[in-house]
């Protein structure tokens, strides 16, 4: 067996370093753009006066980014050629997360914001594989040209991950001859809605609560008449893009679902996969930088004339988290593996499991090592003239979000225990014998 990248994965690592040195560096040099990313950066990127959003300044500034790398052929890279990608594969995009998260804070990549030179785009995904070919031809190219915008209207205030309770309805009604649905309910955490030109909106349109059918996904104008943007919540890491959003007597017509009707949670899981193995690899990363910087400052630090790196009270700790570290790595890269060589139903189905693992354990790992790092640089670590506080209160976010570390344990002990996956058992009452 051989557990080295390919050749092609490695030498376009070398390729995105060669951009970011001659492209993207230059750029964050700058007019001061340092001041988003050293110890300047929450009060550089929030906008404070206006609900705590991103500054337009620090969004402009991604944009320019994003901008560069995809006239370089890098932004699209994980999605198919018709969409100008390269047909990215699972390893390769948890090679290239891991690798531009371990280079540190930069604006290569900012996953506050889902920022990257190489981006995930997973609604470019979604309309492929759920769109009408008339939402094609409307949404794709508008997505990847960042003249249309979308938000993900899913969560709501009282049903965090049980999206199967959900109080959003959707009834059918006719307006001015044209048959379509009026929606009322509220949603939380509608990320990306103060730049939105549509929101797709999830809500029950038969069934009972507490059924995982029954949920249409609706593409929703982001300037209808009765979306309210009701408060930005702020979070442990801003700026914030996060709102509660109301929608009360929001019409749309028949042809604004996404996927069928009734189906709506299948759209909404349909790249929960490839997101959280990339973002375990992102966690990996970020938890690499901070073990590496913490290794190097304990090294060059000298109280009591010697070095930090001779204390074992130093060493075993950063043993512990470089150990987590080499076996995520593998544990990633080899589900990442799994993946390219099966079809998405087929991951669900058998490696849904794996997946949860590699995205539970990279995520806690991450809070892990920046907390460690803060540890090893003393007070310095703690002030925000290093990155660890930043690493920490963003990643942090992940152990919740794209779903809870409890949601992926219990994913797991579903599959350990034959209550689901492969290994089903026919009676879940069964004892062995």
């Amino acid at each position: 067996m051989n557990f080295d990248l390919p050749d092609a994965i490695t030498d376009y690592l070398q390729e995105l370093d060669a951009f970011i040195e001659d492209a993207i560096r230059p750029l964050e040099l700058q007019d001061d753009n340092q001041r988003f990313f050293d110890h300047r950066r929450e009060w550089a990127r929030t906008d404070f006066e206006r609900g705590g959003l991103p500054r337009p300044e620090w969004e402009a500034l991604l944009a320019e980014a994003r901008r560069r790398a995809d006239r370089a052929g890098h932004l699209r890279f994980p999605l198919p050629r018709e969409y100008g990608g390269q047909d990215g594969s699972h390893l390769a995009m948890t090679a290239i997360r891991e690798h531009l998260a371990a280079r540190g804070l930069g604006l290569h990549n900012d996953l506050q914001n889902e920022h990257s030179i190489v981006a995930n785009n997973p609604f470019v995904l979604l309309f492929r594989d759920f769109g009408t070919h008339a939402q094609q031809q409307a949404f794709i190219h508008g997505m990847l040209d960042e003249h249309l915008h979308l938000a993900f209207g899913l969560t709501e205030p009282d049903h965090g991950s049980d999206a199967t309770h959900m109080e959003t309805a959707a009834v059918p009604e006719a307006r001015d001859g044209v048959d379509g649905w009026r929606i009322d309910g509220e949603k939380m955490w509608t990320t990306g809605m103060h730049l939105a030109t549509h929101c797709v909106v999830f809500a029950r349109t038969h069934g009972n609560a507490g059924d995982a059918s029954g949920i249409t996904a609706f593409i929703v104008p982001a300037d209808a008449p009765g979306v309210v943007i009701e408060e930005y919540l702020w979070t442990f890491n801003m700026p914030t893009d996060h709102p509660r959003v109301s929608f009360t007597d929001v019409w749309v017509p028949d042809d604004a679902i996404l996927g069928a009707a009734g189906d709506g949670l299948a759209v909404a899981q349909h790249v929960v996969h490839e997101n959280r193995i990339r973002q375990a690899a992102s966690s990996l990363g970020a938890a690499q930088y901070c073990i590496n910087e913490s290794v190097t400052y304990a090294r060059r630090r000298k109280p009591f004339g010697q070095a930090l790196a001779k204390n074992q009270a130093i060493q075993f700790p950063l043993v512990e988290l470089a150990t987590e570290a080499e076996m995520l790595r593998l544990l990633i890269r080899q589900t990442a593996w799994q993946m390219d060589t099966m079809p998405k139903l087929e991951i669900e189905r058998r490696f849904s499991d794996r997946v949860a693992m590699c995205n539970y354990r990279a995520n806690r790992l991450c809070c892990e090592a920046a907390d460690r790092a803060m540890q090893v640089f003393g007070a310095l670590g703690y002030s925000r003239h290093q990155p660890f506080e930043h690493i920490y209160r963003h990643h942090r976010r992940y152990r919740i979000t794209e779903g809870s570390e409890e949601i992926q344990i219990r994913k797991v002990a579903g599959y350990l225990f034959g209550y689901t996956g492969p290994g089903k058992w026919r009676d879940a009452d069964a004892t062995v014998e």
